[in-house]
């Protein structure tokens, strides 16, 4: 493979070449800034970019690997952190004006973890204010743009992360997810991703100054974006090794014991009060047919008290967010971020403090029902959002827009509420009249099992293929 070239190559093929000595670390992490400046410019995806610092940390690392040091897992792996998330002497705005020059005094632990593995930072990536829409815009940065085209938004809240990676800007792009912002931005721009479940990944930032709500802490979780399902094998790994500054982490192993097979998959195409679009069966459809050519027992199953539970979860974080950010919400946001929340605040209505007591309480029967359900059916296969992917700032857009973009997505956000793990990938390229989009479903996996999750994305992509090949013909090579 030519060197300009290298960036097309997955993170699992990269750290086999640059740890055997086919490619250069240096050479890796090259040709992913090549492309970061060839289609970044476009799409606004990466807000600071660290080329400098990469190569001489890419140059340091094959130096090392020259004297016979060992070699991490990530060894040259060019990779994305997202600017909400803390990497020493960088500024972690979390898109917020009055932020942009909080240099954070040490790194998060899951910037340290990809370090240690040999992964090389290339770049920082967009976020919209306060982490915390469903599309990636602020007045810092400005708006990411999708690689498949603006006429869809790049999700959010990692929109910046979902754009660089499916562009290939680096295999791995770092990301969040409290209500959906891994996921989001996955289905936006045709990658894949598996949101962690509670505790699974350490977190915390060393530049916060006060501790996250009780609901932040249950609901937030940090994971990767990618474009070929089997690095999330070779990077969550890495991404779980522990860290005492999470007090709450599950110090477990990636791979848990094995099941007897068949693997039961439960199958739901249940949207509720929203339509369910045609392409968005057809996605489910193909999802579905790949798994039970694979070897799984796909069963039609009611999902159980799924819309209680993303209700009851939605307006509890809204109750905690009105409370503990509204005021940083008031002082430091735009006009546009408030009235969002204005709108948040009128569609999921905050609860009075007795409510939102009974409303955490209710959880565990939420989880519970799942717990139970997943005895039988370790995986469950659903749509992520009824309808294709949303037009940028369609949040922004009153009532109806954040209705379509943010109230549509309670499989995204009753996953959060209920701390399962749950992975999105696309399974169907649409023709819509607006252009071509990647449409992806969501595979909900049992609590520890995120590897579950992997290996059944794995089995989708082996008979439908990925989105990368057609997405980078789209932009033109």
């Amino acid at each position: 493979m030519a060197e300009h070239d290298i960036w097309r190559l997955s993170a699992t093929e990269t750290a086999k070449r640059t740890r055997n000595g086919d490619i250069t670390a240096e050479a890796a992490v090259s040709s992913s800034i090549t492309r970061m400046r060839a289609v970044n410019p476009d799409l606004n995806a990466v807000v600071e970019d660290l080329s400098d610092e990469a190569l001489d940390r890419a140059r340091a690392l094959d130096k090392a690997r020259a004297s016979g040091a060992p070699t991490g897992p990530l060894h040259g792996v060019p990779v994305t952190i997202k600017i909400n998330v803390d990497q020493k002497g960088h500024a972690t705005s979390n898109g917020v004006m009055a932020l942009k020059d909080l240099i954070a005094p040490d790194d998060a632990p899951i910037v340290k973890h990809l370090q240690d593995a040999g992964a090389v930072v290339i770049g920082r990536t967009n976020t919209p204010e306060f982490s915390f829409r469903a599309d990636t815009d602020n007045p810092i940065f400005g708006r990411t743009h999708n690689p498949w085209g603006r006429h869809i938004s790049a999700g959010g809240s990692s929109g910046g992360a979902g754009s660089a990676v499916a562009a290939g800007i680096g295999p791995l792009a770092h990301g969040n997810d409290i209500g959906g912002s891994l996921r989001y931005p996955s289905a936006a721009n045709g990658v894949v991703t598996v949101k962690p479940g509670l505790g699974r990944v350490p977190a915390w930032n060393p530049s916060q100054k006060v501790e996250r709500g009780m609901l932040a802490q249950s609901m937030s979780v940090q994971g990767l974006i990618t474009r070929h399902a089997e690095d999330l094998h070779l990077a969550m790994p890495v991404m779980i090794a522990p860290d005492a500054h999470d007090p709450f982490h599950a110090p477990l192993p990636w791979r848990g014991q094995p099941l007897d097979g068949p693997i039961k998959v439960g199958f739901s195409k249940e949207t509720y009060d929203f339509d369910l679009h045609p392409e968005v069966s057809a996605a489910l459809d193909t999802a579905r047919d790949a798994l039970s050519d694979a070897g799984y027992q796909v069963e039609e199953v009611e999902p159980p008290m799924l819309r209680e539970a993303a209700l009851d979860g939605y307006r509890a974080l809204m109750s905690e967010v009105q409370q503990l950010m509204g005021p940083d919400l008031d002082a430091l946001g735009s006009a546009t971020i408030k009235e969002i929340f204005d709108e948040n605040y009128r569609q999921f209505p905050p609860l009075d403090p007795v409510e939102l007591l009974q409303t955490m309480a209710r959880r565990s029967l939420y989880a519970r029902q799942w717990s139970l359900l997943q005895q039988d059916y370790p995986l469950f296969l659903s749509p992520f959002m009824p309808q294709p992917f949303f037009s940028p700032g369609r949040d922004a857009e009153g009532a109806e827009g954040l209705r379509e973009a943010l109230g549509s997505g309670l499989w995204s956000y009753a996953i959060n509420f209920m701390g399962l793990p749950a992975a999105v990938l696309p399974t169907r390229l649409a023709q819509l009249p607006k252009g071509p989009q990647p449409i992806s479903v969501q595979i909900i996996a049992r609590r520890w099992r995120e590897d579950l999750a992997v290996d059944a994305c794995q089995a989708i992509e082996a008979r439908v293929g990925r989105m990368d090949s057609a997405l980078w013909q789209l932009m033109g090579g």
